[in-house]
């Protein structure tokens, strides 16, 4: 009797609403469900959800209007890299550096670390002018100052969140708790993908840790799951578990798919789930992956001119290498691909946190790499339409950080959502400088530009209105650029 009680339980807690509604004995449950797919297939996101075919989610379908971008390509540093020390060149700074911060920098604001009365910090570094634009970059990013003329600099973003995790959520989701959909996921499913061969949304992780807001940053949210974030790794296997165990063969695996593909499709017919067939899309995706993802990823098969070009070492996880997958995957249809390099929180706090210490070795590994994809894409022709966006989710304060009222050991700056500089390369963007902060580079004054902003520009990039690129979910037709906040394209940025 223990026994059937024990599975009577667990039969119990497996259940779902789906399971008791399909099995209810008038079987108006089971016909609500096929309503519910059914509706999910033609109703909500305007016209995307409509010309969706369930069983084929990442097929490729046209925007809204002609888009300058086909694929994004999402340099995330996260951590939040100073544009102070970068691109925001602010002489008055300098000329204060070490006097009390003004009182009215700190009246009604929010910190993470300080308190009291903070000294002024000047820039750390030499800035010159560099390229036909005459963009301020400082000497810590040698490589890319000569490639200023393909890049148009935004330094008037802002956002509404101090604290790491729910800034990179924001950024990427447009909402700073999870749950959301992110914007990679949104594209896949605005424009499906160009290779069935691989996933439309290829995330690249270095720095020796994942962003602090975690996978929710490249989640699908309420979308359907095949549109989320697939996690692949420079070194090693690209996917876990992607390949044969012992034993199986390619043929024994097809065989095994099919079987498993019919159970999913009765199920389909019993329940009208639509993330059974995505189900069924995943599984496919992922046998093709077994030859195309680690011909994709194999650094190997690049010239050994390119792999040094980029700083590449096959074999290893780092920046160098996930840049140049990232050109490789571009190549290859893939419709967003997002990098995420760890280790930009620079408050002072030791070696590795200041900005004559870890900040300096941050540089040194983003620098040539990220001038070489600009580079590498601009030759073969693809910069035209990708779009290349870089930034942190936040950017650093003109003081130097106190934490707790005492001044830090080395030099380091607070996080501050009021001013931070991103840059946005290739897809329509014009080169230049969009946006100004006050002349302590403290707040954006002048064209403030928000991170739902940026989004509703990329979208637009891509040929999307993103106030009709919606998808019905708790009552509201949800949206990456967030229902709850007005959002804009940036026009001064569009070529």
């Amino acid at each position: 009797m223990d026994l059937l009680n024990e599975a009577l339980r667990e039969r119990h807690r497996a259940a779902t609403r789906r399971h008791f509604l399909r099995d209810c004995t008038t079987g108006l449950g089971a016909l609500w469900l096929a309503g519910q797919g059914m509706a999910a297939a033609t109703k909500g996101a305007g016209e995307r959800s409509a010309r969706r075919d369930p069983s084929r989610p990442m097929a490729a379908v046209a925007p809204h209007f002609p888009g300058r971008a086909k694929r994004v390509i999402f340099l995330h540093m996260a951590g939040a890299p100073s544009q102070l020390e970068l691109f925001d060149y602010k002489p008055d700074l300098a000329l204060h550096d070490g006097k009390a911060c003004p009182q009215s920098f700190l009246e009604g604001k929010r910190f993470a670390f300080i308190q009291g009365i903070p000294k002024l910090l000047g820039p750390q570094f030499p800035f010159a002018r560099h390229g036909q634009t005459g963009a301020w970059v400082s000497d810590r990013l040698p490589h890319f100052a000569r490639r200023v003329d393909d890049v148009c600099f935004i330094k008037s973003l802002h956002t509404d969140q101090f604290n790491h995790a729910p800034a990179q959520l924001a950024m990427h989701t447009g909402f700073a708790v999870p749950g959301y959909p992110s914007m990679g996921s949104w594209v896949g499913y605005g424009l499906g993908s160009e290779t069935q061969d691989l996933p439309g949304f290829i995330v690249l992780l270095s720095g020796g840790k994942t962003p602090d807001s975690g996978k929710s940053c490249w989640g699908a949210g309420f979308l359907p799951s095949v549109y989320q974030g697939v996690q692949c790794r420079s070194k090693g296997e690209p996917v876990l578990y992607l390949g044969n165990p012992p034993g199986v063969t390619r043929d024994l695996r097809r065989m095994s798919l099919d079987a498993l593909d019919e159970i999913n499709r009765r199920t389909h017919a019993e329940a009208g789930d639509p993330e059974t067939l995505t189900r069924i899309a995943q599984y496919e995706t992922a046998f093709r992956m077994q030859t195309s993802a680690s011909e994709a990823f194999d650094l190997a098969r690049e010239p050994e001119s390119a792999r040094e070009a980029y700083g590449a070492r096959p074999g290893e996880e780092s920046f160098a290498n996930n840049c140049l997958l990232a050109r490789r995957l571009a190549e290859r249809g893939v419709r967003y691909i997002q990098l995420f390099h760890w280790g930009w929180d620079s408050h002072g706090a030791n070696e590795r946190e200041a900005l004559h210490g870890g900040f300096k070795q941050q540089c040194m590994e983003v620098d040539r790499p990220m001038a070489m994809l600009l580079s590498d894409l601009k030759q073969r022709g693809m910069l035209d339409d990708t779009l290349v966006v870089w930034g942190g989710e936040f950017g650093r304060t003109s003081m130097r950080e106190n934490r707790g009222g005492n001044e830090m050991a080395m030099a380091g700056r607070d996080h501050n959502p009021g001013a931070f500089t991103m840059w946005l390369a290739g897809g329509g963007i014009r080169p230049g400088t969009y946006g100004e902060t006050d002349e302590l580079g403290y707040q954006a004054v002048i064209d403030k530009v928000s991170v739902h902003d940026l989004k509703a520009t990329m979208l637009h990039l891509l040929g999307f209105d993103h106030r009709r690129l919606t998808y019905p979910f708790q009552g509201l037709d949800q949206r990456v650029t967030n229902v709850t906040k007005p959002s804009e394209v940036v026009k001064g940025v569009l070529a």
